[in-house]
């Protein structure tokens, strides 16, 4: 059974319409979760809201919403208020125009719903559209409220469904040349890029999400399970830092070797292309030979 949709309404091309609901493409549901408790007794803990000024709790009946207009100074807002803001996109996604996919920035990508028609008439129309950017390989730019928000949204065609994926507005994304203004124009050697690139052929594989694993989160289970059982939680050692490279085309000589089967780089030869990390004091040569 499908769950609970966020948004209802319909969608529209032109004079084209039919009625949709949007579902959420994603969840963090199955993730571990935390609760704040009281470490003498166990209990859980509530949060409770004080006024900044008094310092007196506040009930829950009496919490508003304030847009600040100066320094302590707010406007009252009340939900009526909000919720009489009505514009087209509060129930109807309306397609603007339409896109190459490529053309889209990924850094603009924000949340993935699935949407699906919500009864039998109108499912002629929504695959009319959803076809038609199957066919011409576009996607289509739309607007839709969500929590009371209007977002650009961006319709694709997904299997028998349509993927709606929220857009970012330009001032939520950072330009990038600040942060890699620093980095300098390199002109690197034929060789170090065919080597690079021999490394990149030999790991080639096919995107199967499936074979993701998330480390941390097997092991925190792991860890509550061991507690669960009563059992003493062993604390493990950090995963060694990478190492250093001194000298880039040895070590990715080394990497293709170590690529292929029975070639793996004895410690030895590892060691030739690492430098110790900062603030690490080498021992003596005399204190290395005894060693």
């Amino acid at each position: 059974m499908a769950p609970r949709p966020n948004w209802k309404g319909y969608l529209k091309l032109s004079l084209v319409s039919c009625p949709i609901a949007l579902y959420p493409a994603t969840s963090g549901a199955e993730r571990v979760s935390f609760r704040q408790v009281n470490k003498e007794t166990g209990n859980r803990l509530k949060q409770q809201l004080v006024d900044s000024e008094t310092g007196e709790p506040v009930d829950s009946e009496n919490k508003g919403r304030g847009y600040e207009i100066g320094k302590g100074q707010f406007l009252m807002v009340e939900d009526e208020e909000l919720e009489a803001i009505q514009v087209e996109s509060t129930h109807t996604i309306e397609i603007d125009s339409f896109v190459p996919r490529d053309q889209i920035d990924e850094r603009y990508l924000d949340s993935p719903y699935y949407i699906a028609p919500t009864d039998k008439v109108g499912q002629e129309a929504f695959a009319v559209i959803r076809e038609s950017m199957r066919d011409k390989n576009m996607v289509g730019i739309g607007r839709v409220v969500i929590a009371r928000r209007e977002r650009a949204i961006m319709l694709e065609s997904f299997g028998k469904g349509i993927l709606g994926t929220t857009l970012r507005y330009p001032y939520e994304v950072r330009e990038a040349d600040g942060y890699f203004e620093d980095v300098p124009d390199i002109k690197l050697p034929d060789e170090m890029k065919q080597l690079a690139a021999h490394i990149l052929d030999t790991k080639r594989a096919e995107f199967d999400p499936a074979k993701f694993e998330d480390r941390y989160e097997t092991a925190l289970v792991a860890m509550l399970q061991t507690k669960q059982a009563g059992k003493p939680v062993k604390s493990e050692a950090p995963a060694a830092r990478p190492a250093n490279v001194v000298n880039l085309m040895d070590a990715l000589r080394r990497s293709v070797a170590a690529e292929k089967p029975g070639k793996a780089p004895s410690v030895a030869e590892r060691r030739k292309t690492a430098v110790p990390a900062k603030g690490t004091r080498r021992p003596p040569a005399r204190a290395r030979k005894r060693a």
